[in-house]
């Protein structure tokens, strides 16, 4: 079916302040969008982090929001910024399950914070839902994963009193969008410069940020963020790889290349990651790899049940539409985000996917809207019919 979402797509143009690194490294930021990062060299006997400053001078950053490459019938792929005069305030809780799955060792890393204020010792003049999640799929190692997981924090809230000063005017989602976009640049910076990853090594990542009636998902790679509206698989994510036909054309356009096995420059599977140095060319030049993401801002309202973010593990195997429906059914049937984590899990387990699983369902709404939400005479159905059985884990 066709779902007639009422959404209002808007292009921005964002003016972007990119803070100065004290590291030696022989980067490039994507020519396309004409950001310029000033350097100096490293001292060897201090952190990275410790060396990161603010520059007066502003960098300014133009962008624009290219069209879906794809669209599906029963599933919203379209940029999303909406805003509404909606008063709803999101019930936030959630559970994660991970699971090394086929494979040898664990390269995803996760983070799950349901209440991001505490973690960070804020306290808003009145009570709102604040809570961080992200997914981090490595290759060629799970260092990368591991680096961006243990400095997310620093990276993603530098400047945690921007979230105090929250509001749903255009000019605070672009500051809070702005921020995002700048932690996944540093990340990817400060990777080239961290002697305990090696340059053949990155991950992909996915955040999602629950602020207030606000959501923002950003992402580089092929992770996937999945919110279920009124039981409608809404993509907010789109998955940087081959079939993707922007990333496509964005890498011809570089001169880079996809093989027929789907592997940018015959060696990596997505064409958006942090680190992966090897595959990155030098400052100035416009590389088909890089680190920027797609980021996608919703203003949550009572029809937004749950969202689903995941690494590829899941994907591999459940389309969008698939998750979503096993996990409304699920949280119909016993109420808990972290049996769902765990039930879908086991669901890609079943179906045989090869990779590593990582999966945080994050619920909006209350388990008395989801049912509600159900025809009445499908609810009628489903509660006399014998023939239908849960499998339970």
């Amino acid at each position: 079916m066709i779902v007639d979402q009422k959404m209002v797509n808007k292009e921005i143009v964002r003016q972007q302040t990119i803070p100065v690194l004290d590291v030696e490294y022989h980067l490039r930021v994507a020519q396309e969008h004409n950001v310029k990062l000033e350097v100096s060299p490293r001292s060897s006997s201090v952190p990275i982090f410790g060396q990161v400053r603010v520059s007066s001078e502003t960098i300014s950053t133009e962008t624009s929001r290219f069209e879906t490459a794809e669209s599906c019938s029963e599933i919203i792929e379209d940029p999303i910024i909406e805003t509404s005069s909606s008063k709803f305030i999101p019930n936030v809780r959630s559970g994660s399950h991970a699971d090394i799955g086929s494979r040898q060792s664990m390269e995803d890393e996760h983070i799950k914070i349901d209440d991001l204020a505490s973690h960070l010792g804020l306290v808003f003049k009145s009570p709102i839902p604040c809570a961080f999640y992200a997914v981090f799929d490595g290759h060629e190692g799970s260092e990368a994963a591991n680096f961006v997981k243990r400095n997310a924090m620093r990276l993603f809230f530098e400047d945690a009193n921007l979230l105090l000063s929250y509001d749903t005017d255009v000019l605070f989602l672009k500051k809070l969008e702005d921020s995002h976009r700048k932690a996944f640049l540093l990340a990817d910076l400060a990777l080239a410069n961290e002697a305990t990853v090696g340059s053949s090594c990155g991950t992909t990542a996915l955040t999602a940020l629950v602020l207030g009636s606000h959501l923002l998902v950003a992402n580089a790679g092929d992770c996937r963020a999945v919110l279920c509206r009124r039981g409608v698989a809404v993509n907010l994510s789109q998955d940087h790889k081959a079939g993707n036909l922007r990333e496509e054309r964005r890498v011809k356009d570089l001169r880079g290349f996809i093989d027929d096995n789907g592997y940018l420059s015959g060696y990596l599977s997505v064409t958006r990651a942090l680190g992966d140095w090897h595959l990155k060319l030098p400052l100035g030049s416009a590389s088909p790899l890089i680190a920027d993401p797609d980021v996608r801002q919703v203003s949550l309202t009572e029809d937004d049940e749950f969202l689903i973010i995941a690494c590829d593990g899941i994907w591999d195997v459940m389309s969008s539409e698939d998750a979503v429906r096993f996990v409304r059914r699920r949280l119909r049937w016993h109420d808990d985000p972290q049996r769902c984590a765990r039930e879908l899990v086991k669901e890609a387990l079943r179906l045989n996917t090869s990779d590593n699983l990582t999966v945080i369902v994050i619920c909006l709404s209350s388990i008395e809207s989801i049912v509600e939400s159900i025809p009445p005479q499908r609810r009628r159905f489903r509660a006399c019919s014998l023939s239908e059985r849960l499998v339970t884990y």
